[in-house]
């Protein structure tokens, strides 16, 4: 419709009903008039006229009228035209309207029915899915159900096998806490058989004479890897494999390894064996016992004995180094036996009545074959060692003429004195150890016992020997005894009868030795020359001297070479029965130093099976109260 409206000629445009020209308005009244006179009446708007018309004028008149009706029609109708123009062109709005619209709500219904499409196809599947869903629900269910049941009985079945793991899990507990109880009740039988034996073995010792020996077995050190360039790395390694173990506290076991033969492994058997891991505490307690018998009338002696770098020194004296050597007891846990035996031999002389001990010291090494007296002074009062020598006495005992002996009333002044003289003991270096000693110490305390009464002492000793038992007025005795089975067996040895008049009894010494000898060394190993390669010699002809003592007590020669040697013959009273004797053996545990090991482990055992004879006690000064 709109394209045919645009396509015809419109009319011009009606006026509005109230815009009508005036002059059909006044051709409306002519003819007005006009009818009047036609049809004898008056006109609505004029009044009649009275004037004839003729009949030419009247159809003239009538045409006119006609026209202007028709006109006026024409007017009309052109109006009622325009106002359907307009209502036509609003029709026509309103139709484009309808027609977008239309449009729009086509393309919206396509497109709906497209979403309704895929919406349905979307549903069909969704509608298989839930199908496909549902029936593995139920395949699924029947599996759970079916694992379920069977899930149910594992379960049963495995409670079942806990209530019976339970039920001998119970007995086991019961028996294994009987078990233990049995296996206490043991181990506190073992430890009393234990201790019992290490009474008898003592006992047996002290009959003996025996030599107590001791090993103790050093940590690797940083030192023991070091080789130099000209050794390949698989060597290397196998030279600082640890290869001696201690399996108890008395086996040492040594694996032999050696280039071009079988391994063996060998054990050696001592008194007590100290691992690597245990501490100077640990050593001093098994030698603090030895200090009682001090002061009950017996000479001590202990003695470390090892190769350089073995930890001699530090078993004796404690850590030290280069530039300082001083001993101090503010390091309570590296304190050596020596300042160790100090504190408690003072400690043990407070116990005693006052005034009634008084202790001195002496330090002196051998040094080349040579004796220095290490505490000797100058006119300025300096210290430097002196030469002196060592002779042999009427009665047979060794004695160093003119050596220093100073007092001491405690153990810090004793300390202040081996300081003096370690600072003037020899050292030097080797590529074995840095700091090695190259002469043997020799620390001595004396103490002397003046005379008491009688009554201030309790009996001391049991002696089960009806020969040897002596009148109470005279003699100290010690009673130290153990009972089993109705048994008495002595602790310690008693001393021997020796009878002497109290008046001549005015004081008693004896001698705490503390030696720590230089170390055995191989000139290979230790690449020493010149001085170094001498003092070597010395030291190493030295140990040899002492290794054939203890061989010729051992076989209980006639004579014993004591004098091959300022060492053996310095330590002759010692060594040959008239002190209680302990060797601090120390070892590495490297394959380096095996063949070294191997040769203190076997002075070791040789001086174990030595049997000097009952060791002599120095009868204790006595005097009576009606004296």
């Amino acid at each position: 419709m709109a394209a045919m409206s645009s396509l015809s000629p419109r009319p011009p445009p009606l006026p509005p009903p109230g815009l009508v020209p005036m002059g059909l308005v006044e051709g409306l009244g002519q003819g007005r008039s006009r009818w009047a006179r036609s049809w004898g009446g008056p006109h609505p708007m004029r009044r009649p006229l009275g004037v004839n018309f003729t009949v030419t004028g009247f159809f003239k008149m009538a045409k006119e009228e006609r026209i202007v009706v028709l006109e006026t029609e024409n007017a009309l109708l052109h109006l009622k035209l325009a106002e359907f123009r307009g209502l036509i062109g609003r029709d026509a709005n309103e139709v484009a309207q309808l027609n977008f619209v239309h449009d729009k709500q086509q393309n919206l219904c396509r497109s709906t029915s497209s979403f309704i499409i895929q919406v349905y196809g979307a549903i069909q599947r969704l509608k298989r899915d839930l199908k496909n869903l549902h029936a593995f629900a139920l395949e699924l269910s029947r599996d759970f159900q079916h694992q379920y049941k069977n899930s149910l009985y594992q379960v049963l079945t495995a409670v079942q096998k806990i209530q019976l793991q339970n039920e001998a899990l119970q007995t086991f507990q019961t028996k294994a806490f009987d078990l233990k109880q049995s296996l206490q009740e043991v181990n506190e039988r073992y430890q009393q058989e234990k201790q019992k034996r290490k009474i008898l073995h003592n006992s047996l010792i002290e009959l003996r004479g025996n030599i107590r020996v001791h090993c103790r077995i050093r940590p690797l050190l940083p030192f023991d890897t070091a080789f130099g360039h000209s050794v390949s790395q698989d060597w290397h390694r196998k030279l600082s494999e640890k290869v001696a173990h201690a399996t108890d506290d008395e086996t040492v076991l040594v694996k032999c390894n050696r280039p071009g033969h079988t391994l063996i492994n060998k054990t050696f058997q001592f008194d007590r064996v100290y691992n690597a891991a245990e501490s100077q505490d640990t050593v001093f307690a098994d030698v603090a016992p030895l200090l009682t018998s001090l002061l009950d009338g017996y000479n001590v002696c202990i003695m470390a004995y090892g190769q350089t770098g073995s930890g001699k020194t530090y078993t004796m004296l404690g850590p030290q180094s280069e530039d300082d050597v001083t001993l101090s007891t503010e390091d309570e846990p590296e304190l050596g036996i020596i300042p160790r035996a100090t504190e408690e031999v003072f400690r043990l002389i407070s116990e005693k009545p006052p005034g009634s001990h008084w202790v001195e010291v002496s330090v002196v090494e051998v040094y080349n074959n040579e004796i220095f007296d290490l505490l000797a002074k100058d006119s300025c009062g300096r210290v430097f060692g002196v030469k002196r020598d060592v002779v042999t006495t009427k009665e047979g005992k060794s004695d160093v003429p003119l050596l220093t002996y100073e007092t001491v009333e405690n153990a810090l002044e004793f300390l202040q004195l081996v300081d003096k003289g370690l600072q003037l003991r020899v050292k030097h270096p080797t590529l074995v150890h840095a700091h090695s000693s190259r002469s043997h110490l020799v620390v001595t305390l004396t103490i002397t016992t003046k005379a008491v009464s009688a009554d201030s002492f309790a009996p001391l000793w049991t002696d089960e020997q009806p020969s040897q038992k002596l009148s109470k007025e005279l003699f100290c005795t010690f009673p130290q005894q153990m009972k089993d089975d109705k048994l008495i067996f002595p602790s310690r040895a008693s001393s021997p009868a020796q009878f002497e008049s109290v008046e001549k009894l005015k004081h008693i010494k004896t001698k705490l030795q503390l030696v720590d000898l230089a170390g055995s060394e191989c000139v290979g190993m230790s690449g020493v020359t010149g001085v170094a390669l001498r003092e070597t010699s010395f030291i190493n002809r030295s140990l040899s001297a002492l290794s054939d003592v203890l061989g010729a007590i051992a076989e209980q020669r006639s004579h014993i070479p004591y004098r091959n040697s300022k060492l053996t013959h310095l330590l002759q009273d010692s060594i040959g029965g008239n002190a209680k004797l302990l060797v601090m053996l120390c070892i590495s545990p490297c394959q380096k130093y095996l063949a070294e090991s191997l040769q203190s482990l076997g002075f070791g055992t040789r001086a174990r099976q030595v049997q000097r004879g009952q060791v002599k006690k120095r009868n204790l000064p006595v005097s009576s109260k009606s004296k």
